[in-house]
């Protein structure tokens, strides 16, 4: 009986242990007079766990008022902000040269990182201009500038001057331009990195001719069969002078030469290589000077165009190469020429 109570209490203690979820070790002793049951009991203790807050998702739309490269995406969705900044980068950007509009595609010759500048919107303060981060293709880009700049630079053209039966025929000159073609990189790289779309405007710069029509205003043209001197002013026959040309012994050169020198009251000097002036002085400005008062030296050796103190010889071939012409006649073709006038001698 004793036994069966032992077993009974026994049996009672584990249920409440159970009931408690605290584990139980009991300590059972019997003897044959009285039993006596002792229990003990050890309660374990959960550690508490303290979890840090998770910080709060972004919101499903962009803050009011946020930008990217200029591009308002504000309340938008990211999905709906990326797509609003690719279709704003790829606006074609105009290019005009001087009033020729080219459209540039940005696509072709750049690239943006639009996802990544969305993804910082999403956390931007309101009212914040995300920037746009742009990597440009430089070797498209410039081969692109490259046929630009060959499509409209040109080479200046050289005023040229002919002669047709005598007469001067002038080919006229022709600006050339330049466009500046590193300037237009620099421009159109600014535009994309700034995913502006405003025009790029650039202009080219006139090139002057090395030789321009005006070089050719007064021609001289001399012939020495008729002993004649004619001044054309802008291809048309403005004097006509007689004059003397050179002995057969000493002809006047032909072909084409220019005004080198121009002197006033000229010394006359002695041609010491020629045999005919061997043992003569030179002779002061004044009524016996063979220049008479005026002197227009050629780039022919020892040639010019001068007034004379033998007003005779005028019209004959008299001289000893140069072109001697009427003092007052030398002085009005001295006023109205320049050095680098063309004479052209047939």
């Amino acid at each position: 009986m004793k036994r069966l109570l032992a077993a009974g209490l026994f049996a009672l203690g584990l249920a409440a242990a159970g009931a408690l979820s605290t584990p139980v070790i009991a300590d059972i002793t019997t003897s044959t007079g009285t039993t006596t049951t002792t229990v003990t009991t050890t309660t374990t203790t959960t550690p508490t766990t303290t979890t840090t807050p998770l910080p709060p998702a972004p919101p499903a739309t962009l803050p009011a008022g946020v930008r990217v490269a200029g591009v308002r995406v504000g309340g938008l969705t990211p999905a709906e902000a990326v797509a609003a900044v690719q279709a704003a980068f790829a606006r074609q950007l105009p290019v005009v040269i001087d009033r020729s509009k080219l459209l540039l595609d940005p696509a072709t010759y750049a690239g943006a990182y639009v996802p990544t500048a969305v993804a910082k919107a999403r956390i931007a303060e309101p009212g914040t201009n995300v920037p746009l981060v742009v990597a440009v293709r430089g070797g498209p880009l410039r081969a692109w500038v490259a046929k630009v700049t060959k499509r409209f630079s040109r080479k200046p053209v050289d005023a040229s001057l002919a002669f047709r039966n005598g007469r001067p025929v002038v080919r006229t000159d022709r600006a050339g331009r330049r466009l500046d073609s590193g300037g237009l990189t620099r421009r159109i790289v600014a535009a994309l990195v700034a995913n502006s779309r405003l025009p790029v405007r650039a202009h080219t710069k006139k090139i002057a001719p090395a030789v321009a029509a005006s070089a050719f205003a007064e021609v001289i043209v001399i012939n020495r069969e008729t002993n004649h001197l004619y001044l054309f002013d802008d291809q048309r026959l403005a004097r006509t002078f007689a004059v003397a040309t050179g002995q057969a012994v000493y002809p006047t050169p032909l072909g084409t030469f220019h005004i080198v020198v121009k002197w006033k009251n000229p010394w006359w000097y002695p041609p010491v290589q020629d045999d005919w002036a061997r043992g003569l002085k030179p002779v002061p400005p004044g009524p016996s000077n063979p220049l008479g008062t005026r002197w227009m030296g050629l780039n022919a050796p020892g040639v010019g165009i001068h007034g004379t103190d033998e007003p005779a010889s005028i019209g004959y071939s008299a001289s000893h190469g140069c072109i001697r012409m009427q003092v007052p006649d030398a002085e009005w073709l001295f006023d109205h020429v320049d050095v680098g006038t063309t004479v052209y001698i047939v």
